[in-house]
Parts: structure tokens; C-alpha cells; sequence
């Protein structure tokens, strides 16, 4: 897989990659319920994620952003401090201040995420809708977890949507955990692959 770390130019377009990617994601469409605004409101939030994070070198994409990756590396916050600041005001912005459904969503993830043994967190991970199906994506994941086994350490994500559990699966990635989502939103899984 020809990949590479994503620099600060590129941000843009793994944004507009992971937007399209989770579009018609469980959790976030329950999230952001309007599908005329949604797309722009997921590429905002990612836009900001990739800001905090893309420092740490585990920002991944294929060379023309067909899918992308953002890693949390061990120990890291997953937003740095200036980015984390913002992100609840984007938020109240994006949704008028109807910000229950997110708040509900956040705390389940931060309840849910183990804090040890350490480990890389999959925050985001994506296929632009026009590249799906090809294997792009999964040949990208399968590049990150061989660094991750050369590390010696494990992984762990949160599946917001059920059809990609086998994917995952497939790359020894195992349930961990579930969560549901308040007035009847989707269930989340988490799941961990131990080091090799």
C-alpha cells in the first residue's frame, strides 16, 4: 500500500475523505439528524480532530486521499489543548445548541475507553464513498497495524457502525464492548487487538 503521513496540507482533504466516509454512519447521522448540512458539519468537526492530532504523525492517507486514517498514539489526548478548547463551541455552533445527542455520544466513548494497558486508539478511519469497495481502505489499515506490531503494542477502536465489524475483525481486532446510545440511538461496539 502506497501510503504516507498526512502534513497540514492535506487536512483538508482527509476531512472531506472522512465526511463522506461517515455520511451515513449510525451514530453520527443520529448525531447530526439534517442530511443537507451534514456532510459540511462532519467535515468540520473532523477538520478540527485532524488539527489537534496531525502533529503526532498518525494522520495516514493514500496518495490521493481515497481513505485515511487518525491514530491516537499512546499516552496522547486525543485533541491538543488549543483544539480541544474549541471543540465544544463548534459544536453548540453546528447544532444550534442542541447539543445533548453529542454530549450523550462523547461521554459514552470517554466511560467505554480503557484506560490501560497502553495503546493506539483508532479515532477515525474512512473510505471515500467513491473508492469503496476496492480494498483501499482495509490495505491502509492492514499498513498501520504492522507499524502498531512493530511497536509491540496494542489497539483500540470504537465501531460506530455494524457493518464494519467483520472488516476489523478480520485484522484481529475482537469485541470488547458495547454501548447504546440514548432515545433510541444505534449501539456502539469497542474493540481491542492485543500486540503480537
Amino acid at each position: 500500500m502506497d501510503a504516507r503521513p498526512a502534513g497540514p496540507d492535506d487536512l483538508p482533504a482527509v476531512a472531506a475523505t472522512l465526511a463522506g466516509a461517515f455520511f451515513e454512519d449510525p451514530a453520527w447521522s443520529w448525531v447530526f439528524t439534517d442530511p443537507g448540512s451534514r456532510h459540511s458539519q462532519l467535515e468540520a468537526v473532523w477538520a478540527l480532530l485532524l488539527e489537534g492530532s496531525v502533529h503526532y504523525g498518525w494522520v495516514w492517507m493514500t496518495p490521493g486521499a481515497e481513505a485515511a486514517t487518525l491514530w491516537i498514539p499512546p499516552g496522547m489526548p486525543e485533541l491538543a489543548g488549543p483544539q480541544a478548547a474549541r471543540i465544544g463551541p463548534l459544536f453548540h455552533q453546528l447544532l444550534d445548541g442542541e447539543v445533548g445527542r453529542v454530549d450523550a455520544l462523547m461521554e459514552r466513548f470517554m466511560t467505554a475507553h480503557p484506560a490501560a494497558p497502553r495503546h493506539y486508539y483508532l479515532s477515525l478511519f474512512g473510505t471515500r464513498p467513491d473508492c469503496r469497495g476496492r480494498g483501499v481502505g482495509m490495505a491502509l489499515l492492514a499498513g498501520n497495524l504492522a507499524r502498531i506490531d512493530a511497536e509491540g503494542v496494542p489497539a483500540y477502536l470504537e465501531s460506530t457502525n455494524p457493518a464494519n465489524l467483520d472488516r476489523y475483525r478480520s485484522v484481529g481486532f475482537e469485541d470488547h464492548g458495547t454501548f447504546a446510545l440514548p432515545d433510541g440511538g444505534p449501539t456502539v461496539t469497542t474493540m481491542w487487538r492485543d500486540a503480537p
